[in-house]
């Protein structure tokens, strides 16, 4: 559910099994699988077969994508006006973990912080978890509404998996294409928003004249134009940022865009191209992605992925995994992550953290 296309899937007519790793190389095995599928799709008499569902943030490990039986469209606005989103009640928690605790946490940043200020990296992205067990089970369907009713102008999903669901409302456009053109809003550097309006205003523009989330920023535009350039004709990058909302969160944010320089390339495969960004893994993305292994203690797995679709003529749309819960009957996982750079504190990473678990929490009346 997007500003630009809705929808919702029935069935599943194939699952796509190649991890995503090669998914940048139009010879590479796993679009060579996305392009067999596409034919079997329509072969079987499926009309505009489209390829939807989540890759992990390691993009070596299989995705969860899949072709659905068919689809159907809907205009969000409509949707937002014309029924009750909000949903029932949920169950009630009965227990919350933190992975890691506060003390293990504030560790890891700091020793990400002595990474960062050594020259061989700039930036890592940490992330913690909040475990949350229900006494019932939870309705996913009932979360769902919940999460679009609090979060109306994000991205908003819900991806069944084998064992529940994957279901959240990312603020963060990772890749959408159209045609030849293509669309990219990075975020990086974030700042907690007021409920007292020249309060919240006054922390929107302290964001944007923040050196430290500007440099953090920087990095990560500086990548996105790097990858970019070689595939794009017409690469806009706006020298300066400005700022996006969520109810919780101010971001500064980079709204990118170009052409491809080759028509034959799909949405995914430049997704997959970005994929990570250092706006969740860090830069440079190997050193980053080495140092996020050895200090967090456990798998991202689909978090700090990224969620989407994208159709047999290459158009699509995919956003990074954030802001985000994976739900398997009682037991719901939440995640959240900080850009850790050389003038990061413990104390403020630790904060930033809990207040992107706030989007998640709020949906379960927990904020």
């Amino acid at each position: 559910m997007s500003p630009y296309r809705s929808f919702v899937t029935q069935g599943r007519f194939c699952a796509i099994e190649t991890p995503a790793g090669s998914g940048h190389q139009r010879e590479g095995m796993f679009q060579r699988e996305l392009r067999h599928a596409f034919r079997r799709a329509r072969n079987a008499g499926i009309e505009r077969p489209v390829v939807v569902g989540a890759i992990p943030f390691d993009a070596d490990r299989p995705p969860s994508l899949f072709i659905p039986q068919s689809s159907h469209g809907f205009d969000r606005q409509t949707f937002l006006q014309g029924r009750n989103v909000r949903g029932g009640a949920l169950p009630q928690v009965i227990e919350k973990v933190e992975r890691p605790l506060e003390h293990d946490f504030r560790r890891m940043v700091a020793q990400a912080v002595e990474a960062t200020g050594q020259q061989r990296l700039s930036k890592v992205v940490l992330s913690r978890l909040l475990d949350i067990t229900t006494r019932e089970p939870v309705d996913t369907a009932a979360l769902m509404r919940r999460i679009v009713a609090q979060n109306p102008a994000s991205y908003n999903f819900h991806v069944p998996l084998d064992d529940g669901a994957l279901l959240g409302a990312s603020p963060e456009l990772l890749l959408r294409k159209i045609g030849r053109r293509f669309y990219s809003t990075p975020l990086a550097g974030s700042a907690r928003r007021d409920a007292e309006p020249d309060r919240d205003a006054a922390a929107g523009r302290q964001l944007l004249d923040s050196a430290k989330d500007r440099y953090e920023h920087q990095l990560v535009i500086d990548q996105m134009r790097e990858v970019l350039s070689p595939y794009s004709e017409g690469l806009n990058v706006p020298s300066e940022p400005g700022l996006v909302n969520t109810p919780t969160l101010w971001h500064l944010a980079t709204a990118i865009d170009g052409d491809v320089a080759d028509p034959e390339v799909n949405a995914l495969s430049l997704a997959c191209l970005l994929h990570p960004t250092p706006a969740l893994c860090g830069a440079p993305t190997d050193r980053a992605r080495r140092l996020i292994r050895t200090l967090e203690p456990f798998d991202r797995d689909l978090f700090g992925g990224m969620v989407g679709w994208c159709d047999e003529e290459g158009n699509g749309e995919w956003v990074v995994t954030i802001r985000c819960a994976r739900v398997a009957g009682n037991q719901v996982r939440l995640f959240a992550g900080a850009g850790i750079v050389p003038a990061s504190t413990p104390e403020s990473e630790w904060r930033e953290t809990g207040v992107k678990l706030n989007t998640m929490l709020s949906a379960f009346g927990l904020h």
